[in-house]
């Protein structure tokens, strides 16, 4: 309990302290005027009060990630605590709040845009084929899993029932003003998803359970050689850690958020919330089964379905608000992180062709491919596609902080607190391709250590080198 005990206090301390040093990196300030504010259009930018913008941008950024990635990193053992909060503390909040800063900065201009004014067309035109390919790619999973779960409970309706009607839904809040669809209810299932995190909190103070403390840095996995802490914990936990993702949902409440001081608890903050949630299912998870060697076996009589676990967990720690709860979560939130997920993809398609998106036509010729594309990617085998989706939501982190860093450099500023986590995080993804068998499949560890380290030193001698050209001009 210890050690939880201190990860969550640092967390919350994290948003007062380093959250508010952030800030003054960033300069935020009242008087500039912001997107929202200045290019209301009544479809995509709507100035919305804080409270609603910060938990739509939770709910978008949250999906199912910080509840499965914490339980299937929680079987590494009480280090999965570390990662969940010094990566939430210094790599993804800080990621989120920087990058949707930057966003604000630059009129709630999808990513893609933002990324090719610091790194360069180049960068540019790949960003935006590969964020469009992971927005319809994110999409496609937060089709297929929930409508896999919906089935099981109800199987009167076929999988592919579901998924059609999922895509329509998708369709319906993809299209409509910003305000209709998710301003309305992601608050709601915004608060559930919170209020579960405090049912399991209090049941983690109050209850019997006993949460296992960090004594070592001991893998518990039951095959911990082929599944090494690094690189595998890093990429197991994301969304509660680190998410490329939540770059390409900023601009959506960066065209909603009023002033640049509430950009702290609307980015900065939301990062927190998820690290928080991450850190309790994580905790519950263990304690629930008697620690991390009885998680991972119990999850492996499953076939590591971590909505099982959900499910389960919830039921009998919290009753039948419990079961609400558990639907909520593994059903609602991946499914509101789909739609947010092709909303993206539209603004990002419309930002490079630079259409107007207030007439509906031009917001229907957009979202069709796009949904058509999304629909073929149901079709191909589940594990194939979170495979990929896995491995390219950290490399576009990867290029967010590698983004920010440059920023950081021609304004002058504490250029560290991005450079570190831009390292860390480009070894782990290039360690992670080489050695895992889904990609290169490597079996040499210090080969793979040593290509990668190689690698991440050329792509940061690359990036000063663009930093200092640029900052010369």
């Amino acid at each position: 309990m210890i050690t939880f005990l201190i990860c969550l206090a640092l967390l919350v301390t994290a948003y007062f302290t380093y959250g508010r040093y952030l800030e003054k990196i960033a300069e935020a300030d009242d008087s500039n005027t912001t997107p929202a504010m200045r290019m209301a259009d009544g479809i995509d930018y709507m100035p919305m009060p804080r409270w609603r913008v910060f938990l739509i941008q939770l709910l978008n950024i949250a999906g199912t990630g910080p509840i499965f990635g914490a339980i299937l990193g929680a079987c590494f053992g009480p280090v999965a605590f570390i990662w969940i909060t010094l990566g939430g503390i210094f790599f993804g909040a800080m990621h989120d709040f920087l990058s949707g800063m930057l966003i604000i900065r630059h009129d709630g201009r999808s990513l893609p845009e933002v990324v090719g004014e610091y790194l360069g067309s180049g960068t540019r035109a790949v960003v935006r084929v590969f964020t469009v390919a992971l927005m319809i790619l994110v999409g496609s999973v937060f089709i297929l899993s929930p409508a896999q779960l919906l089935s099981s409970m109800m199987p009167a309706v076929s999988q592919s029932v579901w998924v059609w009607i999922i895509l329509a839904y998708y369709l319906i809040a993809t299209m409509l003003p910003v305000d209709k669809v998710i301003g309305k209810l992601y608050p709601i299932f915004g608060v559930a998803l919170i209020a579960m995190a405090v049912g399991l909190l209090g049941v983690l103070f109050f209850g019997t359970y006993s949460i296992p403390e960090l004594t070592s840095l001991h893998n518990y996995q039951l095959n911990p050689e082929a599944l090494p802490i690094v690189p595998t914990l890093f990429i197991t936990i994301a969304c509660g850690a680190i998410s490329g993702f939540h770059a390409t949902q900023s601009p959506l409440m960066a065209r909603c958020i009023t002033s640049e001081k509430k950009a702290r608890s609307v980015f900065y903050g939301s990062m927190i919330s998820e690290s928080v949630i991450a850190l309790t299912w994580a905790a519950i998870a263990m304690a629930f089964f008697g620690g991390p060697t009885g998680l991972g076996e119990n999850l492996a009589d499953h076939g590591g379905n971590a909505a099982w676990a959900v499910d389960i967990i919830s039921r009998t720690s919290l009753g039948h608000l419990g079961a609400i709860l558990a639907l909520l979560g593994v059903v609602a939130a991946p499914i509101t992180s789909g739609d947010t997920a092709f909303r993206s993809a539209r603004l990002i398609v419309a930002d490079i062709f630079n259409l107007d998106q207030r007439p509906i036509l031009k917001r229907f010729a957009i979202c069709l491919p796009l949904f058509g594309t999304g629909y073929a990617i149901t079709l191909i085998n589940f594990d194939v596609v979170w495979r990929y989706f896995a491995w390219s939501n950290q490399a576009l982190a990867c290029i967010v902080l590698w983004t920010i860093y440059v920023w950081l450099v021609r304004n002058s500023k504490n250029y560290w607190i991005a450079l570190v986590p831009a390292l860390v995080m480009t070894f782990v993804e290039g360690y992670f391709v080489l050695i895992s068998p889904q990609f290169f499949g490597f079996g040499n560890h210090n080969l793979c250590i040593a290509i990668s380290a190689v690698l991440t030193l050329a792509l940061m001698w690359c990036v000063i080198l663009k930093s200092k050209s640029a900052r010369s001009l």
